[in-house]
């Protein structure tokens, strides 16, 4: 069974109605299609959540039960966790010497990729689903396909 990895930015659009919601819940229904996230997902949907409260778009009590939802939905097997190992820190850092400069990729971004193009290298993630341009950009450069929830049906 083929998976899709999500990236926080694509993640976060399961949680909260916003532009690309729509594809990432079609994508999540789909059928004998694992959907993957890294741990470090865990951290950054606590930062997307809390930056929604700061700018008044959620209530402390509406995040609080994001993350509850979250937690429920890994624990249901709706997304799989992957870890984070030495191999994808050395393979982040690389990714940053490749394209931090021309492309501006960042360090949680490269972490992201890094497991992302683990996973897809050893057949288990078809493709990464994120709505972060500058990380798009970087796994297309590295020969991973990109879902984009936020541009039409590509």
């Amino acid at each position: 069974m083929e998976g899709h990895i999500l990236d926080s930015s694509a993640l976060a659009k399961y949680y909260h109605t916003e532009d690309g919601s729509g594809e990432v819940e079609r994508l999540v229904r789909l059928p004998n299609v694992m959907h993957l996230i890294s741990r470090l997902s865990d951290v950054e949907i606590r930062s997307v959540f809390a930056r929604k409260v700061r700018s008044g778009l959620i209530s402390a009590r509406d995040a609080a039960g994001l993350r509850r939802r979250f937690l429920e939905d890994i624990s249901s097997g709706v997304f799989r966790v992957v870890a984070l190992t030495n191999e994808h820190y050395e393979s982040a850092g690389v990714l940053i010497e490749r394209h931090g400069t021309n492309l501006g990729l960042r360090t949680l971004d490269s972490l992201q990729l890094a497991v992302a193009l683990s996973l897809h290298r050893s057949n288990v993630a078809g493709c990464l689903v994120a709505a972060d341009k500058v990380l798009c950009n970087a796994a297309h450069a590295e020969g991973m396909p990109v879902i984009d929830p936020e541009l039409p049906s590509q």
